[in-house]
């Protein structure tokens, strides 16, 4: 068998990020009375996504730390209410994130594919997840079990898609580079980081993307498919 330990991605890879965290922007929407701003959720989502994308951009660019990322995220939208202090700022995004942790909708598959695969190989989550929200996501939606550890960026001290947490990644897990393989959603944090640190690559790419210099070792659209090459 080629491969012997697998990096594997966990927000919109097998936790479906979006969705989850969409939820919980519609209860921190109704708790804060956003209605009186915004003509809809989908108004005020429509604004909030982007702006937090390009902020999670940033961060794995090194542009901006986490406190940075965390507080502009919300602080254009809770202007309105009069929040602009960073000590108020801070406590609703805490309570987000434990509202996030609860939730549990996996991307379809997700679990089949972890009982495929846990049998054969050693499985990592590496992630540029925050360390107090990630592991209770792991828990709570039940995928825990399935890995032998989690490796953050946090740690690592670098975000993917730096080669250093790829590496950080390789000498934790005792893990060779020729037999190990990434799988993950994020072409700039998870198929150009492990391909820029010679680490072969599984693209989940069910929006059916344009891959952008360089081919991946392997693209699906959907988990299912990762059983025909595992």
């Amino acid at each position: 068998m080629r491969y012997k330990s697998l990096f594997i991605d966990l927000d919109d890879t097998l936790w479906d990020t979006f969705h989850n965290n969409k939820e919980c922007l519609k209860e921190l929407y109704a708790e804060l009375h956003l209605e009186r701003h915004y003509a809809s959720f989908e108004a005020f989502f429509s604004r909030y996504m982007p702006n937090n994308l390009e902020l999670w951009a940033k961060y794995r660019r090194g542009e901006i730390d986490r406190l940075t990322l965390i507080i502009e995220r919300f602080r254009p939208f809770l202007r309105p209410l009069g929040i602009v202090s960073q000590k108020d700022i801070l406590k609703i995004n805490n309570h987000f994130l434990a509202q996030t942790t609860k939730q549990t909708r996996l991307i379809p598959g997700a679990i089949e594919l972890l009982e495929h695969l846990r049998p054969h190989y050693k499985m990592y989550i590496l992630s540029n997840g925050f360390r107090e929200v990630q592991s209770l996501k792991l828990e709570n939606s039940g995928l825990a079990p399935y890995f032998d550890g989690i490796i953050l960026s946090e740690d690592a001290k670098i975000q993917k898609p730096h080669p250093g947490i790829f590496d950080y990644a390789l000498r934790v897990t005792d893990s060779s580079r020729e037999s190990t393989l990434m799988i993950g959603d994020s072409w700039d944090a998870d198929i150009l980081g492990a391909h820029d640190s010679a680490i072969d690559q599984i693209w989940y790419n069910p929006q059916q993307e344009p891959a952008r210099g360089f081919r991946p070792t392997y693209t699906v659209v959907t988990l299912a498919e990762i059983t025909h090459i595992l």
